[in-house]
């Protein structure tokens, strides 16, 4: 098994990863790291919990020179949280080589006085958001001009949340002979011509999960029909005791309104979401790692990349908008082996997106709530189970089928029997049809 030593890192990044224990690196870092160290651009496509993080952080410390007070790299993440998250884990391993200065610039904060401390000195590695970042730029403080690396960090999710312009700016007054490592949970088409813009014959790793869903994990299904949400979230956050829980909600809104009506009911509840001011959102989230709250109302703004430790219980809302969130908000529990339980709601017009997570490889248990204890209930896909093989049939064979039947005129099995067979033919045709469009499409996109 590959370790740490194996990467020939200098003696303080050594030092450090003894310190937060890290011997053995994940599959990632192992695939990536090395390519980063020789100099080449990189998209490491990969799941959140998958160790994306030191992948980039551990090359771009090795490479730094502290004796150049020049910016040497800089990394974008779309949400403070996430930069606060990597500015973290960058000041780990800063205190066995304090030379190496590290800044981080987000909205929220004082801007001026970031202007001031640049105007004296630059930083080595520059960490933050695209926006700030950009702002810094175009104000003549920042000064990326020599820097030679670049991260762009949870890409999808920058794209999504319209940070890609800021990012593309921040690129445009980097060198051209740039280095930028891309990592994203998914690489969607709208993201590719900026990628295509600024890498040439990137090397691309692809880091397929074993598992959706870690093993450890218990991932339940709650039906809400004829129960009010409310106060179905009260009763499972309160028949337990959870180390800490995290409840997922899709809007604010909800967020702030889910928030009020548990702590009418005694509970002390931390809310994050975007619309809180970064001053009061940072003091939550780290009155959240000190272990000062027990529940915690959140919406996806926290499911990426906000490593909160001893998450015990997930309770999902609702199902997300975007049904990949839910790969993220569920694995805020279960970590580091621990075990831990992840609850869904869903209402009777969910089946379809259930569909769509079950076809992604997730599993669920199907649970009720039965005087204060999660039961086994049945599966609520039975019924259509019963008539699974007449529902795959085509609406008009279906059709054909009743009225032979009612008839009964002679043949009538050899008749139903040859349009089956030219059905499924021509359902074959088409698969492979789209199959071979599929291949053409990820040829011509292959780097």
């Amino acid at each position: 098994m590959a370790t740490f030593a194996d990467f020939n890192f200098q003696p303080f990044i050594n030092k450090a990863l003894a310190a937060i224990n890290f011997t053995h690196p994940t599959e990632v870092q192992q695939r990536l790291i090395p390519t980063i160290m020789a100099g080449k651009s990189v998209v490491g496509q990969s799941q959140t919990g998958s160790g994306k993080t030191h992948t980039f952080l551990l090359p771009i410390f090795n490479a730094v020179d502290p004796h150049t007070q020049v910016v040497q790299a800089v990394i974008t993440t779309p949400s403070r949280e996430l930069a606060y998250q990597i500015y973290d884990a960058a000041k780990q391993i800063v205190r066995f080589n304090p030379a190496i200065v590290v800044q981080n610039y987000v909205g929220g904060t004082d801007k001026q006085r970031q202007i001031s401390k640049l105007q004296r000195t630059q930083p080595h590695i520059v960490i933050g958001t695209p926006g700030r970042i950009n702002d810094l730029i175009r104000r003549g403080a920042l000064d990326v001009h020599r820097a030679q690396m670049l991260v762009v960090d949870e890409a999808d999710m920058t794209l999504d949340l319209g940070f890609l312009a800021e990012t593309d700016a921040i690129a445009g007054a980097m060198p051209r002979d740039l280095q930028m490592m891309v990592f994203s949970a998914t690489i969607p088409e709208k993201l590719r011509p900026f990628l295509r813009k600024y890498m040439e014959n990137p090397v691309v790793e692809v880091v397929e999960n074993q598992q959706v869903i870690s093993p450890t994990i218990d991932n339940f299904l709650l039906s809400t029909k004829g129960r009010d949400r409310n106060q179905l979230i009260l009763k499972l956050l309160t028949m337990g005791e959870p180390y800490l829980a995290l409840v997922f909600t899709n809007t604010k809104e909800r967020a702030d309104e889910l928030s009020t009506y548990l702590r009418h009911q005694g509970l002390r509840i931390a809310t994050v979401h975007g619309g809180i001011q970064p001053r009061e959102r940072k003091r939550v989230m780290r009155a959240i790692h000190n272990m000062e709250y027990q529940y915690v109302v959140a919406t996806d703004l926290a499911a990426r990349g906000i490593d909160i430790e001893g998450v015990s219980l997930v309770i999902n809302d609702d199902l997300p908008q975007d049904l990949e969130f839910f790969v993220h908000r569920v694995g805020r529990t279960g970590r580091n082996g621990l075990s831990g339980t992840a609850i869904t709601l869903y209402g009777p017009g969910d089946d379809s997106k259930i569909q769509e997570l079950e076809g992604m490889g997730i599993h669920f248990k199907p649970k009720e709530l039965k005087n204060d204890r999660l039961v086994d209930t049945y599966d609520r896909r039975r019924r259509q189970q019963r008539g699974k093989r007449q529902d795959h049939m085509d609406p008009q064979l279906r059709g054909m089928v009743k009225k032979a039947k009612k008839k009964h005129k002679p043949g009538y099995k050899k008749k139903i029997k040859r349009a089956i067979a030219k059905d499924a033919q021509q359902k074959r045709r088409i698969e492979r049809r789209q199959k071979m469009r599929a291949q053409r499409k990820q040829r011509r996109d292959n780097w």
